[in-house]
């Protein structure tokens, strides 16, 4: 076990052997968990509403990103996060889309985008949303995400301000010193170990434990973080199940966490935010959004509550979501 250049733990030559572990009962777990589900067509295809969305690709920044397309108005992007997919949106995008063109991109690494290298700082993944939106012709957009997502959103604002008209952050900031600050242990009864960002820091060792068991990672943070159960069914954790399950996609995912120390070096050199900016939080990170963008944002419009939801605001509270974003972007 080595540290390397970047503070990240590497499992060196022991990799190899998990990798063999790792592949020999990958074949039992995704399919076995739970149903089958369709493509990201026919899940495009199967959202209610009078507009009809499409699931389509596009070549930008040097790599291959995957967005859901539908409605009509003023583009308005949505970014998903771990470890959902743009499914994680599909609750809201038919209200929305009544009102705005509404883009959901699997970010760099994520569902039916391409797993390249290298790139998961979140200031070129947040160029490669901007790459992707001036190819399909805007000069500007609304724009949200949630978790990894709301980070790459914050990046795109900071990076590209100009083609940010506003911009909605659920339940996290863009990383800054105080992730260094995140304790290991948790005296009991003190809140929720995020022991997620500590494991996804790790070389090599999250992919080969994790390779064909997605399923189980996933199904222990719905059932620890929901507040209504029902809220992310059986097929919406297959439809994440699968795409993480893909070669490439649980190392993707880990190097948005391990990108992190370039992210906080990044967010050192930002300004402030001139756009209007909303924040949307469970309570139990609603102080923290709030002071973040207090520091880091001149037109905070306000920070609302998620009484109903632990994390997963989009998917346990669809209907404020909808509401609110509705009432902020205009």
């Amino acid at each position: 076990m080595t540290l390397d250049r970047r503070g990240v733990i590497s499992m060196g030559a022991g990799a190899a052997a998990l990798t063999a572990l790792g592949a020999g009962s990958a074949q039992a777990s995704p399919a076995a968990r739970g149903p089958r589900v369709p493509n990201d067509a026919a899940l495009a295809r199967s959202l209610p509403g009078r507009h009809r969305f499409h699931s389509r690709h596009a070549q930008v920044n040097g790599t291959r990103l995957h967005y859901v397309i539908g409605g009509r108005g003023e583009p308005l992007v949505l970014l998903p996060g771990w470890p959902e997919t743009w499914w994680g949106y599909r609750k809201i995008m038919p209200v929305l889309a009544e009102h705005y063109r509404v883009i959901v991109v699997d970010v760099r690494g994520m569902g039916g985008s391409a797993t390249p290298a290298d790139g998961y700082d979140k200031k070129t993944m947040a160029r490669d949303v901007y790459e992707l939106v001036r190819s399909l012709g805007h000069r500007s957009v609304h724009i949200a995400g949630h978790d990894i997502g709301a980070m790459v959103a914050f990046s795109f604002a900071a990076n590209h301000p100009g083609a940010t008209r506003r911009l909605a952050l659920l339940d996290v900031t863009h990383p800054d010193e105080s992730l260094y600050e995140l304790r290991m242990l948790l005296r009991p009864n003190t809140g929720f170990n995020m022991w997620w960002f500590a494991f996804n820091q790790v070389l090599d060792l999250p992919q080969h434990l994790l390779h064909g068991r997605m399923w189980t990672l996933i199904d222990w943070l719905f059932d620890n973080a929901l507040v209504k159960q029902d809220s992310v069914t059986r097929f919406d954790r297959s439809v994440y199940a699968r795409a993480y399950d893909r070669p490439g996609g649980i190392r993707a995912s880990c190097a948005w966490y391990q990108a992190f120390h370039a992210d906080i070096e990044a967010m050192a050199g930002y300004g402030r935010l001139a756009m209007p900016v909303l924040g949307m939080a469970a309570l139990s990170e609603f102080d923290h959004l709030a002071a973040t963008l207090e520091r880091v944002a001149d037109d905070v419009r306000g920070v609302i509550p998620v009484e109903k939801s632990l994390h997963w605001l989009s998917e346990e509270d669809p209907e404020l979501v909808s509401r609110s974003l509705l009432d902020f972007f205009g």
